[in-house]
């Protein structure tokens, strides 16, 4: 296996896999759903910015018929799918296409997210927009197991199903530190039971679930809001110090790959992981040849208040 877990003896790791990456219209999970592709996998890309259909976030630059083309691009086969995820009927209906077409399904990645801009800094949980904190629990929490719920019969089909739920922060760090604001904290946490739950129901039919932390992704949200590019990022720091940690969506999607391809990865079954800490078992990188631990690096924020030397962490 190569460092990026996408090649064993020359081959196409994934070959003959499918897989569904939910959320997939740009950032993190359209880097896993490249990179899966890349190692040869089917992937059907999801998410509700199509051509000619924006979302709630306001972003109609990345759709996901262009990450489909990149998975194609890649060496995969990418299949674009504009999907609700808090729509049964759509999400229902994207499954019985699967079953349709592939007759199995191999990796759910669940990482549906765009409820940052629902966020309210600053504010205590009674002085949040009861409205804006409930559609952040339903981006949040309600998508991945209504996804789950009709996906899962798919995937338990065979031995060797995985489902990796992306959230911010391990369970260990959230535990430990409060992810204000109230609604987003919550956001943030619920994921690790429903892992935890699906991870006890799953073994029986030798299928693994785990959640996956990644560190601070430079996405194209996130590059727009510091007003930089992906050549220019460093330029952030002298807003925020600790983006000096930062890392491309490439990192996360390395340790979705390398969690794929790995033959004894049941041994993660209801574990909550950071890249960074996958990154030194796998030994992959980031595009740029370093291997960030966004984890530690904020453990030592929080403890003394002082953004660290990022170097030290890379």
């Amino acid at each position: 296996m190569n460092g990026t877990g996408s090649t064993v003896g020359g081959e196409k790791a994934l070959a003959g896999k499918v897989v569904l990456v939910a959320g997939a219209s740009r950032g993190g999970a359209r880097a896993i759903a490249v990179e899966l592709g890349r190692a040869g996998a089917t992937v059907y890309v999801t998410g509700r910015t199509g051509r000619g259909k924006a979302s709630e976030t306001g972003r109609p630059a990345e759709t996901v018929e262009q990450t489909a083309e990149l998975v194609t691009a890649a060496g995969g086969e990418g299949v674009a799918a504009v999907v609700d995820h808090l729509e049964a009927d759509q999400v229902r209906a994207l499954a019985e296409r699967v079953d349709r077409e592939q007759g199995r399904l191999d990796i759910l990645v669940n990482a549906i997210w765009g409820g940052e801009h629902l966020v309210e800094r600053g504010k205590k949980m009674w002085e949040c927009d009861l409205d804006q904190g409930r559609r952040m629990l339903q981006l949040g929490v309600e998508t991945y197991y209504v996804t789950s719920h009709y996906m899962l019969p798919l995937l338990i089909r065979r031995p060797g199903g995985l489902v990796v739920e992306l959230t911010d922060g391990t369970e260990e760090f959230n535990r430990g530190n409060y992810r204000a604001p109230f609604f987003f904290d919550l956001a943030k946490f619920a994921p690790f039971r429903m892992t935890w739950a699906l991870a006890e129901e799953m073994k029986e039919y030798g299928c693994t679930a785990l959640n996956l932390a990644p560190g601070w992704m430079r996405t194209e949200a996130m590059l727009d809001a510091f007003r930089i590019t992906e050549e220019n990022w460093h330029e952030g720091c002298k807003v925020d110090p600790t983006f000096a940690i930062s890392e491309t969506p490439v990192f996360t999607a390395r340790a979705v790959t390398s969690l794929a391809t790995d033959p004894d990865v049941t041994r993660h079954n209801g574990t909550s992981l950071s890249v960074g800490t996958l990154a030194k078992e796998y030994g992959f990188t980031d595009a740029d040849g370093s291997a960030p631990d966004s984890v530690r690096y904020f453990q030592e924020f929080m403890r003394t208040g002082h953004a660290p030397n990022a170097d030290d962490y890379r």
